[in-house]
């Protein structure tokens, strides 16, 4: 009798043999330095205004063993990413439909982090990943904040990395380290980051912070940085996050949901390579590596 892991493979191998699209989804990963800058909250509300642009989407809180998207949605989960790295589930049967048809991916607990999962969880993630990246045109992963492993390979995967900051001098600092690390980890390649500063008085503030942190990593690091805009400090955001209601929706006129939605846009606008290298394939292969490297 066939066990459950090996029915799911199977299952999902029809599924991928079933689906005509070939192309591959594009992703974009929002993170940060420091925690409470904002990043799920512009996570959420760019889903939104990019699911209504017509494009297929889909939220990962890669912010492994907390509950940020579903907090802030008010929904709660069923099943999360750990039933389907230990081979419980198939990826298409965790997707969580929320209100204004965000559909999320629960990072779960128990998981830790992803480059210390054994062969077998490997193989059954990769094969999940790869039946995701054809079902959906944008996935949007929302790192955790900081400079771990698992955030450092979601940023090396993603077509376009926004980072969220504060004009908070921590939270710059932060944001700066956060580079470092990354531009460390991936030396010899040409890094873009897209710059948004959240809680800013108005747009020279948020200009201001973009050229501080710019002119430090034009001088020390490998990166190149374009501003793609800054979020107001708005009561209304907060308003809507006690509320549970993305602020996109519950304040479409304010100024903040004007300023995400100018955001959103630009990433839109973005023209991507369409041999890049990267994404969820690129994505199998350095955890699959990283295996490998443990068994030595």
């Amino acid at each position: 009798m066939k066990d459950q892991a090996q029915k799911l493979r199977e299952l999902i191998n029809r599924r991928n043999r079933s689906t005509k699209r070939t192309c591959s989804a594009k992703v974009v990963a929002i993170t940060s330095g420091k925690g409470g800058v904002g990043k799920t909250n512009v996570a959420l509300n760019l889903a939104i205004e990019f699911n209504a642009s017509g494009k297929k989407v889909i939220i990962l809180d890669g912010d492994l063993g907390l509950a940020n998207i579903e907090v802030l949605l008010g929904t709660m989960p069923k099943y999360n990413l750990s039933d389907v790295i230990f081979g419980r589930k198939i990826i298409t049967d965790i997707i969580t439909e929320g209100p204004n048809d965000v559909k999320f991916i629960s990072g779960g607990s128990g998981i830790g982090e992803l480059t210390r999962l054994t062969e077998i969880q490997i193989k059954n993630f990769a094969q999940n990943l790869n039946l995701l990246d054809k079902i959906v045109d944008i996935i949007i992963i929302d790192t955790g904040a900081g400079i771990s492993d698992t955030v450092m390979t979601f940023l090396s995967i993603a077509d376009e990395v926004i980072l969220v900051t504060t004009p908070e001098p921590t939270a710059i600092t932060d944001a700066y380290a956060l580079l470092k690390v990354f531009s460390d980890k991936v030396k010899g390649n040409d890094i873009n980051i897209k710059l948004v500063v959240n809680r800013v008085r108005d747009e020279r503030e948020g200009h201001r912070v973009y050229e501080k942190i710019k002119k430090v990593t034009d001088k020390f690091l490998n990166i190149n940085m374009e501003n793609i805009g800054s979020l107001p400090d708005d009561e209304n955001l907060e308003k809507s996050v006690r509320r549970q209601q993305a602020v996109i929706v519950r304040y479409p006129k304010s100024d903040v949901s004007k300023a995400l939605k100018n955001v959103s846009e630009k990433i839109l606008d973005i023209k991507g390579d369409v041999n890049s290298n990267k994404g969820l394939k690129m994505f199998i292969e350095i955890v699959k590596n990283k295996v490998n490297l443990t068994k030595k």
